[in-house]
């Protein structure tokens, strides 16, 4: 494993037609028949803007960030919400998206916003999140909060932006998330729930991004505090062993151990990084290091998940599921994307 080696695009390229990025894989040949969603294109559209900005994959990046953008802009209801599934025959399957598709679609729009290297593709995106911000007040989970957080911290450094209104919609993603905390918080649980679930380490990735764009050092405080407790529930003598889906890791509790997901080895890997930014404290960046290895073997199943730029679909009971999906392979090429950054740019390319 080289954590400074970019990653290859080839299953990403494989997964995606002239409509977008198909859901599901059967091992790594895409099934057409899953259509696409919000959830994982506006997480593509963030691997596709970095991609487009790199010598060597700079023409597949631009081509994928088009298809992205197009997905996304037609996803976009004229309220401002967001549908999320859409049928392989370029249908709407549902009459609303989900609170988290919403989330992840400002997020992929505002780092669109933010480095797009097209002002055209600057211009869309920001269209499409000055229409949404009405509803991130109304986002009734903790994590649609922290994905509207991430989009909008990326927006508020795009040119032209609209800080007024970006910053206040920041304060109205973050401020349920800071009393939650307050509310569940206890000695030996630094935490802002009282189960933890899935794609753990954005919640406080929110709060460390966002306090540091507000300039809140309370927010940022209170974020590392939970990364900091996070990676003591989820690094074991040295390897990542991310809380399992099958039932998760309640207060008081027993962590679940299978099955684990890439989405969380890339969530530890960018919040640690995030931390990292903040600090400079080399732990953090042992912390990314950590996660990232989940990946390459360094898990308890010691198998590696990728092959091709494909990441395999997590790690149950009975060894690691073969099928590369859109979500398990976005995963891996954003924390790989995320890591693999010059340790000398690090600290202004994770900010």
């Amino acid at each position: 494993m080289n954590v400074n080696s970019y990653p290859m695009l080839d299953h990403l390229v494989a997964m995606t037609d002239d409509t977008g990025m198909i859901q599901h894989a059967t091992h790594d040949i895409p099934n057409r028949a899953t259509g696409y969603c919000t959830d994982d294109i506006a997480r593509a559209l963030i691997v596709a803007v970095n991609a487009s900005r790199r010598p060597g994959t700079e023409a597949v990046g631009k081509r994928l960030v088009t298809i992205y953008l197009a997905y996304l802009h037609d996803s976009q209801m004229h309220d401002g919400w967001f549908h999320n599934f859409m049928g392989y025959d370029r249908t709407w399957q549902d009459r609303r998206g989900t609170p988290d598709s919403f989330g992840r679609a400002l997020w992929g729009l505002g780092y669109c916003m933010r480095f797009a290297p097209r002002d055209s593709w600057c211009q869309i995106a920001g269209r499409l999140v000055e229409a949404a911000l009405p509803h991130v007040n109304d986002l009734d989970h903790l994590r649609s909060r922290a994905y509207a957080a991430l989009g909008i911290v990326h927006a508020l450094e795009a040119p032209r932006a609209s800080r007024m209104a970006l910053r206040t919609a920041l304060r109205a993603a973050l401020a349920p998330i800071e009393a939650a905390f307050a509310a569940q918080s206890v000695p030996g649980w630094t935490w802002c729930e009282p189960v933890m679930t899935y794609d753990n380490a954005r919640l406080p990735e929110a709060l460390i991004r966002g306090g540091e764009a507000l300039g809140e050092p309370r927010l940022t405080r209170i974020g590392l505090e939970m990364l900091a407790f996070y990676a003591r529930v989820v690094i074991e003598d040295d390897t990542f062993t991310p809380v399992g889906n099958a039932g998760w890791f309640p207060r008081g509790g027993v962590k679940a151990r299978f099955g684990q997901q890439p989405i969380e080895a890339a969530g530890m890997v960018e919040a640690s990084l995030a931390a990292y930014a903040f600090t400079g404290d080399p732990r953090r960046l042992r912390e990314a290091e950590i996660a990232f290895g989940w990946f390459f073997g360094a898990n308890s199943a010691g198998a590696t998940l990728v092959s091709n730029g494909g990441c395999c679909d997590g790690i149950d009971e009975h060894g690691v599921n073969p099928n590369m999906g859109a979500e398990s392979t976005l995963a891996y090429l954003l924390g790989a994307m995320a890591i693999a950054k010059p340790s000398a740019n690090r600290l202004q390319a994770v900010r």
